[in-house]
């Protein structure tokens, strides 16, 4: 790997305190590991849990319905009254189809905390169960009630192609109300409204995809300069190359654009 372009997005990504882990593509490369061992928390959706361990990352909180945990090896599952003045524990031995109705069925004590053992490692664990979002989009509201404005997505590409372009939409729900960027293990997706400015290196391959054909786009900094000009279709501001160390995409209209810059590693 290219050291230089390593330290290169390492510094792009230094504002971000909070990670939130997807159920994709293992972010198992040099880059992401550095990112999430330097990530001040790392949110976990549960059915990235196994994942993160397999590259010897253990998250601060697992969110979810519970229903990709029982999968793993996941050693208890504890639920203590915080009514009583001294807790009792319940430890429950979970299996393959047993993990998501023990969940379940504690859901109705409010008092309850929850979290997961493994391999030594009590993690805390919130339940939900609603259908109404994906765990991504769970993972995400849990942070917006902590307070957590910041956030780096990984492992939200790779595997199935549909669950990735929903995750692109819902990075662009959210991006108007916190910092947000999503990383896969190839590039880098963001979403910004009306200017943005962005860093590059003589090179880099970038894409700009609209929300609307009715908005009017103008680029500098790229090798295919555009001006005053709308895009019919998503392809058509794809496939640029910046040309120096920065870049500027101006749209109008109020709706959001997904940038893609390449990590070229």
């Amino acid at each position: 790997m290219d050291q230089a372009r390593i330290d290169f997005w390492l510094k792009e990504f230094e504002c971000f305190t909070t990670a939130v882990v997807a159920n994709g593509e293992v972010p198992s490369s040099e880059l992401s590991i550095r990112l999430l061992r330097k990530m001040k928390r790392v949110i976990c959706c549960d059915g990235a849990l196994q994942k993160l361990l397999s590259i010897n990352i253990i998250p601060d909180v697992v969110v979810g319905d519970g229903d990709s945990l029982g999968i793993l090896h996941v050693e208890t599952l504890r639920a203590t009254s915080l009514q009583d003045e001294e807790p009792q524990r319940r430890d429950v031995t979970c299996n393959v189809s047993g993990f998501a109705q023990k969940i379940k069925d504690a859901l109705h004590r409010r008092d309850a905390k929850f979290c997961v053992s493994v391999n030594g490692h009590e993690i805390p664990y919130y339940p939900d169960k609603s259908e109404e979002y994906n765990d991504l989009q769970k993972a995400l509201k849990y942070c917006i009630a902590k307070g957590y404005d910041n956030i780096l997505l990984m492992g939200c590409g790779g595997l199935r192609e549909d669950h990735f372009i929903a995750n692109l939409s819902i990075l662009a729900m959210y991006s108007k109300e916190m910092l947000l960027s999503m990383l896969t293990e190839h590039g880098n997706f963001d979403v910004f409204y009306d200017v943005a400015e962005y860093h590059s290196f003589p090179g880099m391959q970038v894409s700009v995809f609209p929300s609307s054909p009715k908005q009017k786009f103008w680029f500098t900094g790229l090798k295919y300069p555009v001006n005053d000009r709308s895009f019919k279709w998503l392809w058509e501001g794809s496939l640029n190359e910046a040309v120096g160390e920065e870049f500027i995409v101006e749209a109008s209209d109020d709706e959001p654009v997904v940038v893609y810059r390449a990590l070229q590693l």
